[in-house]
């Protein structure tokens, strides 16, 4: 039984890959991910809005004579941040043989961009885009927002050779012909990217963050998205949020999905709940005399259905419709 699957042009013994989150931020962490089955990791993201804010803290503490550098302090802020994570990738890829996936949240294409080919030259595999950008803003349309999109790439794709995967968001008008486009310009997408909530404590009158882990059921929005676009895409693609099971897994290639990425179910249950999802995933394709995950992915996707208008769906009917 072949459980081998192909994401990013690299070659994975599995389609588990633990995405960027803080059990991927230390060369130990990520020695007991591989231990425990994890095809590959995504490193923890470097931040461009965190290094935005170191710089801003600095100068708001800066003396009139210390803000003549302020050209400096932006430089050496950046160059700090960058070379941490560089030790990090150089550190992880003597220490395991699975592939390491660095990753930048960022929002903007300004010229720190130019460290991606810092990170290419460090050793990481392959590299993420974590991008996204909040749909209410007054001074940008939708339109503004997609172009931020195309220029990070292109400004990325041009600084580097490794493979470039871009994790997004579902906020976008006709997204699924956005998706499409997108495709056309990276190696492999991930859908969905999951975010920073908030709510309200209503004793104090105060905002806090709300809950950090995924729910399982947030999974049936990926799981449709990589369902309609399977077939259509110049990429290959990811399954993220919501995956807690060996069954979620499953579920995800059997819409499209070339690997999948888990974290939540990693923090509630320890690096041990990869190996018995793998076993899940060997368990189903022992009953189903499936001998490669080729042999079952897509297979239940809107290009391949027998009932498409399930997908097009967007209102509830009686739930008795759901149980024929």
């Amino acid at each position: 039984m072949n459980t081998e699957t192909s994401y990013l042009g690299l070659k994975l013994k599995n389609p588990l890959i633990v995405g960027s989150c803080g059990l991927t931020n230390s060369v130990e962490n990520i020695k007991e991910l591989e231990k425990n089955g994890a095809a590959a990791v995504v490193l923890k993201s470097i931040f461009e809005e965190e290094i935005l804010m170191e710089y801003y803290a600095t100068v708001k503490n800066a003396d009139s004579d210390e803000l003549k550098y302020l050209d400096y302090y932006d430089y050496k802020i950046k160059q700090n941040n960058v070379q941490k994570y560089i030790e990090l990738i150089k550190d992880t890829k003597k220490a395991v043989d699975i592939p390491v996936i660095a990753s930048i949240n960022c929002t903007s294409s300004h010229e720190w961009t130019y460290f991606t080919k810092k990170i290419e030259e460090a050793g990481a595999d392959a590299l993420e885009l974590n991008i996204f950008m909040m749909p209410y803003m007054r001074d940008k349309t939708g339109t503004d927002n997609e172009k931020i999109y195309f220029d990070i790439i292109e400004k990325v794709k041009s600084q580097v050779k490794i493979p470039v995967s871009l994790k997004m968001s579902h906020y976008f008008a006709n997204l699924g012909r956005f998706i499409e486009r997108l495709s056309e310009k990276v190696d492999a997408l991930v859908l969905f990217n999951r975010f920073y909530s908030p709510d309200f404590d209503i004793d104090n009158e105060k905002l806090f963050a709300g809950h950090i882990y995924s729910s399982k059921f947030e999974m049936h929005i990926p799981l449709r998205w990589i369902a309609m676009t399977h077939g259509h895409l110049h990429s290959d693609i990811a399954a993220s949020t919501g995956i807690h099971s060996g069954a979620d897994v499953i579920k995800m290639l059997l819409a499209g999905a070339d690997a999948t990425e888990i974290v939540t179910t990693i923090y509630q249950h320890g690096p041990g709940k990869i190996k018995s999802m793998l076993v899940e995933l060997e368990n189903y394709m022992k009953k189903h005399n499936y001998n490669s995950i080729s042999d079952f992915k897509g297979k239940l996707s809107l290009k391949k259905s027998d009932n498409p208008s399930a997908f097009y769906r967007v209102q509830f009917m009686k739930y008795s419709d759901f149980e024929k």
